[in-house]
């Protein structure tokens, strides 16, 4: 799948792919040329990817090829048991969560998953969570907890799942409940946004001792649609929603909303997913050891203070 952005890139693959072709039939040297193509091909790359506007990254964090979460963690572990369940309504099929060992470390990993196909986006409802899975998700956060075993979350959804029966059963205080006991967890929090980063549905499992952000994704309380819809009636002004959004990695760190940024390859995670796969991995365990060395006590506190101190308070 191509974005508009990317057209001129592809225009220039085709070309060398052309070139190519037809030294290999004729016979002729082109190696000079082909060399400067493929050197123009790389700067242009640079130059695209080096100033996208924040719709152009919402565009990227939505690309059909991008590693999705079990992806991720079926990349970065081995012997990986998925648990399923909230045991109180159904297993919620959006969000996705079990023990994994990665290089000798269990960990509990949990996220949610989208699908790549029709059949899977219905199965997994595209992502988008309903209550039981917010308490799937923290039935697994004090599963870990007790096991004193550290949890990694990966954040990717369109938001909670907004339909009547979701309300019915308790949406909203199912991902506050997350909010309030994921604050308090005793054993190491990282938290990953590998996708969107849409309003509660992504904060009912990113309250995290460290929060990161892939280089090309969003973290925003609404989607540039929505947010569109809302003060425009319209669809059609979601690129300047997304610009006034400022939910990009590059504005959430900026805003102290995140502990920092992941890079991606270039041209997106779905250029290259086993490296960014490897990527990823090597970040967890980084962070891990250094989160390792602090008392729970002492985590706890710095979590507490860090989230109580985002965004602006003014008493009158």
């Amino acid at each position: 799948m191509l974005l508009d952005f990317e057209q001129p890139i592809a225009s220039l693959e085709g070309k060398l792919k052309e070139m190519k072709k037809l030294a290999a039939e004729s016979q002729v040297d082109v190696s000079e040329a082909v060399k400067a193509l493929e050197d123009k091909i790389k700067s242009l790359k640079k130059e695209t990817y080096a100033n996208l506007t924040r719709w152009q990254r919402v565009q990227l964090s939505r690309h059909q090829d991008r590693p999705y979460t079990l992806d991720y963690i079926e990349g970065i572990s081995t012997r990986f048991i998925e648990l399923h369940g909230d045991r109180n309504v159904s297993d919620d099929k959006a969000m996705v969560g079990g023990f994994g060992e990665v290089d000798g470390h269990t960990i509990m990993f949990i996220g949610q998953q989208k699908g790549r196909n029709t059949k899977q986006r219905q199965l997994r409802n595209f992502g988008m969570a309903n209550p039981e899975g917010y308490r799937k998700a923290l039935r697994l956060m004090k599963m870990a907890e007790k096991f004193n075993k550290p949890i990694v979350t990966f954040i990717d959804t369109p938001g909670a799942y907004p339909g009547l029966e979701a309300e019915e059963r308790g949406q909203g205080e199912a991902i506050a409940r997350n909010l309030k006991e994921m604050f308090m967890l005793k054993v190491p929090v990282i938290c990953i946004i590998i996708g969107e980063g849409a309003s509660g549905g992504a904060l009912g499992i990113a309250i995290g001792d460290r929060v990161h952000m892939l280089e090309n994704t969003w973290y925003s309380v609404i989607s540039p649609e929505s947010c569109s819809s809302i003060l425009w009636r319209s669809w059609n002004y979601k690129e300047q929603a997304a610009e006034a959004l400022k939910l990009t990695a590059t504005d959430m760190q900026k805003n102290g909303l995140i502990d920092g940024i992941i890079k991606e390859p270039l041209g997106g995670a779905h250029t290259e997913p086993e490296k960014m796969i490897r990527t990823i991995k090597k970040h967890i365990l980084k962070t891990l050891t250094e989160l390792n060395s602090l008392p729970a006590e002492e985590r706890i506190m710095q979590r507490i203070e860090k989230f109580s101190t985002m965004g602006v308070i003014q008493e009158l």
